[in-house]
């Protein structure tokens, strides 16, 4: 019987997510065009009548991928959302905290978003990264306009400018921490504690600045 595991309301056996998160690395190495199924199936140690039976093609696996890593930050969003306990400006700092974290945690993901963004305009990747960013866009949106009718929130704001500024502070420094470390002479202390030291210099300067962006507070 194999292990069952439950994930933001889907299920994905042991198997499965072995799969996924092999097909993840390549995808982030080679991209998305230069995998094929035969390399997903190699370096997963199965065979290619298992990737088949699981998810049908390997455009429906990378599909399967972004269910499993995209869902988890839609649902999170949509709990802020509805929390009644929170200030407007608590909800945002905790989506920007779930952002480094997401960001940080799932680096191959992250590499698959940033490279199939660059390279990749149409087809499969595109159409999943476009529904993603609008999916996301939208709840944050409405977060926003709640927090405009407390008057937490100033009006006239530029949310896809905004949610550029987090994304793409955090994947950058996420990219190029090698760069970061050795130039601000990182270099001596252990890959936990530099992990430890960027998240909380991420999340000061990107709540910083979201404060003044979206209540012109200094």
């Amino acid at each position: 019987m194999p292990l069952i595991f439950k994930h933001a309301g889907m299920e994905y056996n042991d198997k499965q997510i072995q799969i996924m998160e092999t097909a993840e690395i390549l995808f982030a190495e080679k991209g998305f065009n230069g995998t094929s199924v035969r390399d997903i199936a190699d370096k997963a140690n199965v065979n290619l009548a298992m990737i088949s039976y699981y998810f049908g093609s390997k455009e429906k696996l990378l599909e399967a991928l972004f269910s499993y890593r995209g869902e988890y930050i839609k649902l999170k969003l949509e709990s802020m959302i509805g929390n009644k306990e929170l200030s407007s400006m608590d909800k945002m700092n905790t989506l920007i905290d779930h952002y480094i974290d997401k960001i940080m945690s799932q680096q191959c993901f992250s590499r698959i978003m940033v490279r199939e963004q660059v390279v990749n305009h149409t087809g499969t990747t595109a159409e999943l990264i476009f529904e993603m960013k609008k999916r996301n866009q939208e709840l944050i949106t409405k977060l926003i306009h709640e927090g405009q009718k407390k008057g937490e929130f100033r009006k006239n704001i530029d949310v896809p400018l905004m949610m550029a500024t987090l994304v793409g502070t955090a994947n950058n420094m996420v990219t190029t921490q090698h760069y970061y470390r050795n130039i601000n002479h990182l270099l001596s202390i252990t890959d936990e504690e530099f992990q430890k030291h960027i998240r909380k210099k991420l999340s000061q300067h990107l709540k910083k600045i979201f404060k003044v962006i979206l209540t012109n507070e200094e």
